[in-house]
């Protein structure tokens, strides 16, 4: 697993453009939101998840998540339909907080077209994106 100035960055997963992660078995994926948006955003207190069985291109705008200063946007990293929601998350939406990577994840999703991945940022790619995340936000 990658570190960068405090923020995880697991190697296995794949990185989309705003902050979400997306962890690909065959078809399906698990799409959750990052560490570092996730320590950026501070105590989340709401989440609003896609529905299951929504179809939902690469990009799109698919829910939100919100602290008590702050709403901000949750994407889908491919395109498909949403096979599951973390029920967990949608009741106790600390758990981003607390386990991003894990118990946090936020929705499944059956890829419609697992080529969209090479979309996606991995390994240096997205050592080298965080860090200028990073560097952008700290001159905020």
């Amino acid at each position: 697993m990658a570190v960068v100035k405090d923020y995880e960055l697991p190697d296995e997963l794949y990185h989309h453009r705003e902050h979400m992660w997306l962890k690909a078995d065959g078809e399906q994926a698990i799409v959750g939101l990052n560490d570092f948006a996730q320590k950026l955003a501070g105590e989340i207190q709401f989440v609003e998840l896609p529905e299951e069985d929504d179809e939902v291109s690469a990009d799109d705008v698919v829910g939100t998540v919100e602290t008590g200063k702050w709403v901000g946007k949750l994407y889908a990293p491919v395109t498909g339909t949403i096979s599951e929601i973390n029920e967990d998350v949608d009741d106790d939406p600390a758990l981003m907080n607390s386990d991003p990577y894990g118990d946090g994840w936020l929705f499944k999703i059956a890829m419609s077209d697992a080529s969209e991945l090479d979309n996606l940022m991995r390994g240096d790619a997205a050592v080298e994106w965080l860090e200028e995340e990073i560097a952008k936000h700290a001159s905020d």
